[in-house]
């Protein structure tokens, strides 16, 4: 029976999304010799759902708002399938991020200079990354910084998991390029709905996609600080090791 390339690609990412969590926890129970308490099940359900709603609906509301403005047009549909067949990429790219990003990245820089260091400079090379993608400005990367790198950081710091902010992540992307077809991070994506974004750069996102749109950015920012300020009231807090040492 005849597979097609872009079939492949699909059961490719699909794959990968079981291998690297089985390979993080692996890493953490033999090298780290410590429970893998960021990716533990009991929880995952409920954690994961509530940041599908909370990616899909921030990213909802953008759009909303820049159709609204007359900056976002549904032109037509492309259709169910088209839509479905971008959920296997983005699976993995939340996946993937969030691992490395929040469960390494974030959780390792937490743990010497404590949350407030961390979620800086982990959003700082989160942002600066995607200088790689195609269409990147500075302020596509700025924006990046606040909208997922301060977000996804809080949505772990409020839970302890990585299940809040990869279901936040993965419903962000499908949600704005698997329902609405916009860019995502640069990179061109035909799903749902045949759309069109008209409009200076700075509100649309241009090249770069609506989530390098300020209207994105003020409304993930709020999300933002109110997951910050449950982290806080919370207790969820580490103290840079300094501050240890300075009491002792």
């Amino acid at each position: 029976m005849f597979v097609s390339d872009k079939s492949l690609k699909r059961l490719g990412a699909l794959l990968l999304t079981a291998i690297v969590p089985a390979a993080y926890w692996s890493y953490v129970r033999i090298v780290e010799k410590r429970p893998v308490v960021e990716l533990s099940g009991p929880r995952m359900p409920r954690e994961l759902g509530v940041g599908e709603l909370l990616g899909a609906l921030l990213f909802s509301i953008t759009v909303g708002v820049l159709a609204a403005l007359g900056i976002y047009q549904v032109t037509g549909s492309n259709g169910w399938a088209a839509m479905l067949a971008t959920l296997p990429g983005f699976v993995l790219g939340g996946v993937l991020e969030e691992v490395v990003m929040r469960g390494i990245v974030f959780r390792i820089l937490e743990q010497s200079l404590g949350s407030w260091i961390a979620l800086a400079i982990s959003a700082a090379i989160f942002g600066l990354l995607h200088l790689l993608n195609h269409g990147t400005t500075l302020l596509n990367a700025g924006s990046v910084m606040v909208e997922a790198g301060v977000m996804l950081a809080a949505a772990y710091m409020v839970t302890r998991r990585l299940w809040l902010c990869i279901g936040i992540h993965i419903a962000w992307n499908f949600t704005e390029g698997g329902i609405f077809s916009a860019a995502v991070s640069g990179g061109d994506t035909k799903g749902l709905l045949q759309a069109k974004l008209t409009g200076a750069d700075w509100l649309t996102g241009g090249a770069f996609g609506a989530e390098g749109s300020v209207i994105a950015l003020a409304i993930c920012a709020a999300a933002g600080i109110l997951l910050v300020a449950e982290a806080v009231r919370k207790g969820s807090i580490i103290q840079p090791f300094w501050s240890a040492e300075l009491r002792a």
